[in-house]
């Protein structure tokens, strides 16, 4: 992690997963779209928040995403993983744009396994930086 673009995000990341209500885990999913790939984008994001639910112990077919067009107090690029049944939380995913092309930074409870949300991850292609 020499690019400092790069470490400015993990060093975010993590500052954003210090200690709240519950115990979090981080990923950065670097990918290669650009403003004019947000469909793509979008399944990338599904995609992820698939294996990190599977990696929490939860059926991805028992979730769905609440997205940030929702609603004014969430940012247009700002999505969560919610169980169908109570709305727990499962994941939450900024997109963010970085030096031209979309970074996912993904925050999810800690119980999840984290080797298996890199090993999905790059399953499906992307380079992942975990955030422990």
């Amino acid at each position: 992690m020499d690019d400092p673009l790069s470490n400015d995000l993990y060093q975010r990341t993590l500052t954003l997963l210090e200690p709240g209500e519950i115990e979090l885990l981080g990923a950065i999913v670097h990918t290669e779209f650009d403003l004019r790939e947000d469909l793509e984008m979008h399944d990338a994001t599904i995609d992820v928040g698939e294996v990190i639910a599977e990696a929490a112990g939860i059926d991805p077919a028992d979730t769905y995403v609440y997205s940030g067009v929702d609603d004014p107090e969430f940012s247009s690029n700002q999505h969560q993983g919610l169980t169908l049944e109570g709305e727990e939380f499962v994941w939450e995913c900024q997109q963010l744009l970085r030096d031209g092309t979309f970074d996912l930074v993904f925050y999810y409870e800690a119980s999840a396994d984290q080797d298996r949300v890199v090993e999905g991850v790059e399953a499906l292609g992307f380079e992942i930086t975990p955030v422990p």
